[in-house]
């Protein structure tokens, strides 16, 4: 196992124990709808957004319990979103990281209402004290979740990737689709961590242009291995976007130029890093990773 492999081990291990304690417990009558809270959020995952709060935060020596609870809200919301792209009425997904989707494990209505429950109570664990001392500081940090995750981030992503067709082949279209439904939430979890340490402009600009190049990179990882990935890698359907006549950087570029602009990402990646040196190293070894992956 690589430094890197362990590094995210342990992020998922610490962010899986800290939600399987934050989470409330399965009882009386709400005790169903929690079960399939618990069953989405404590099955596993890369937690990559997590990952990318704690170490951006370690650049600067930032609290850990603050950058902790920051990460489990990101966390908590990216879960809702997976949640509510797996049902019917969207992508209509029968697998997720390899077990049935939540509305396959329990019924449609009920990961409806956990995915609504895990959205709502990312914002609880933001605006509690526990996140930070500074009430000013949790409004920040829940203005920018908010911004990330609604109407002009993550959702206006979702809702032009439902439109699928009507995008067409324009690159720009797909481009903003896409900057909004998966690096809008990355972004922000980059930086969440630079806010919570006091980073300066200059480096809250640098973290906050990395974040942009590896989301958008990330996304194209993702749309290459939905057209040549295999379930058993994948922990999940491959081959849906062309089934269901979506678009996505493959369908409009082809596989052969997605790659050469993945490593143009990287390559931009690495350079917006380059003025913290050593201290961004283990972020600098994440865009490895991310363009590497094979689920």
């Amino acid at each position: 196992m690589s430094k890197l492999d362990a590094r995210l081990k342990e992020t998922a291990d610490r962010i899986n124990a800290a939600l399987e304690a934050l989470l409330p417990k399965p009882q009386g009558p709400e005790a169903r709808l929690i079960e399939a809270m618990r069953y989405a959020a404590l099955d596993g995952g890369k937690r990559l957004r997590p990952f990318f709060t704690l170490e951006a935060g370690r650049i600067f020596d930032a609290d850990e319990t603050c950058l902790m609870r920051a990460a489990m809200a990101i966390e908590c919301v990216h879960t809702y979103s997976l949640v509510h792209d797996d049902l019917p009425c969207m992508d209509d997904d029968d697998l997720r990281r390899g077990r049935p989707t939540l509305h396959r494990a329990f019924d449609e209505a009920t990961a409806l209402l956990a995915g609504d429950a895990l959205l709502t109570f990312a914002f609880e664990v933001m605006a509690e004290p526990a996140t930070h001392q500074d009430p000013q500081m949790r409004c920040k940090l829940i203005v920018g979740l908010a911004r990330a995750s609604g109407a002009l981030g993550m959702v206006a992503g979702q809702a032009a990737d439902m439109a699928g067709g009507d995008i067409g082949s324009d690159l720009i279209a797909v481009t903003r689709m896409n900057r909004l439904k998966t690096g809008a939430l990355i972004n922000f979890a980059v930086d969440a961590g630079a806010l919570i340490g006091c980073a300066s402009e200059a480096e809250k600009t640098a973290l906050s242009r990395y974040a942009h190049d590896i989301g958008l990179a990330f996304q194209m990882v993702d749309d290459l291995l939905d057209a040549e990935g295999v379930v058993r890698d994948t922990g999940k359907a491959v081959g849906k976007d062309k089934a269901r006549g979506k678009v996505n950087f493959v369908t409009v570029l082809g596989a052969d130029a997605t790659r050469d602009r993945i490593r143009m990402l990287a390559e931009q990646a690495r350079r917006h890093l380059s003025i913290f040196g050593p201290r961004a190293q283990v972020l600098l070894d994440a865009i490895d990773f991310v363009v590497t992956r094979r689920h």
